[in-house]
């Protein structure tokens, strides 16, 4: 994919993210109004309006679409196989799309055993996958958006990439020279 269709592509898929959420916020509006999600379920905390997603999620489909193009020009220099979208980009978006629309109708439907369940899993596969991608963020996002806006969303994906970037890019690394450093010096010994 050359690079002047990746940019198009980004501005459709930004465009298509405004217009969903656009749609989104006129059924809000003319079905009892665009509604305030008070910040830990607490009408005595601050509210966030859902008007913030016409800024927030076209914000973040950008950023989403610029790093995995970065990610497949960095690529593409090594081997023609980044002439499309890769696999692991679109599986990513997806399943963190589906398990974000999964955790909101479990609390919308009232499945809180199944809600807490879902967003403990979601820490756990922060440390066994790399969802500290932006397309896994943005999925995420996506998902829960008709059920809680895009900011709470994005500040909690936030925090579940934050932890992912930390094990996958600080622990795991040092844990594995660590480990190399024990070998050597048994072998040494030995």
């Amino acid at each position: 994919m050359s690079t002047r269709e990746y940019s198009r592509l980004r501005v459709i898929f930004t465009a298509l993210v405004m217009m969903a959420e656009l749609a989104h916020l006129a059924w809000e509006y003319f079905n009892g109004g665009v509604v305030s999600h008070h910040l830990l379920a607490r009408s005595d905390l601050p509210a966030v309006s859902n008007w913030w997603g016409l800024v927030l999620l076209p914000a973040l489909a950008w950023f989403a679409t610029g790093r995995v193009g970065k990610r497949m020009a960095s690529r593409s220099s090594a081997s023609d196989a980044a002439s499309t979208l890769p696999m692991n980009v679109i599986v990513g978006l997806v399943a963190a799309l589906l398990l974000g629309a999964l955790l909101s109708f479990a609390f919308t439907q009232g499945y809180e055993s199944m809600a807490s369940s879902l967003f403990v899993g979601m820490f756990v596969l922060a440390v066994l996958l790399r969802v500290y991608r932006a397309e896994c963020l943005l999925g995420f996002v996506l998902g829960m958006t008709f059920t809680f806006g895009a900011v709470l969303p994005t500040f909690i994906g936030s925090l579940i990439a934050a932890v992912s970037a930390i094990v996958h890019l600080g622990i795991r690394p040092l844990l594995a020279r660590l480990w190399r450093r024990f070998k050597r010096a048994k072998s040494v010994t030995a």
